[in-house]
């Protein structure tokens, strides 16, 4: 996952995958799912952390599953 802080632009965070993408598949690793976003944002700071995952078949069953989140209008 490439996340975006908040004041980093979308093109940025996908610059930055396609770098991390390259380095991994020269280790022989392969990314079985990829986020690009902004998903924990901290006001307009500028940066993007990245987050790693050893996938196994538990972990990309829970990816897959169907999900629903409730909301709550004010």
């Amino acid at each position: 996952m490439v996340n975006g802080l908040g004041g980093t632009p979308i093109s940025e965070l996908y610059l930055l995958y396609g770098i991390v993408h390259q380095k991994l598949a020269d280790k022989g690793l392969t990314i079985g799912r990829n986020y690009s976003g902004e998903y924990c944002i901290s006001l307009d700071m500028a940066g993007a952390s990245l987050t790693l995952v050893k996938l196994d078949d538990g972990v990309e069953s829970f990816l897959a599953a169907p999900a629903e989140i409730a909301v709550r209008i004010f």
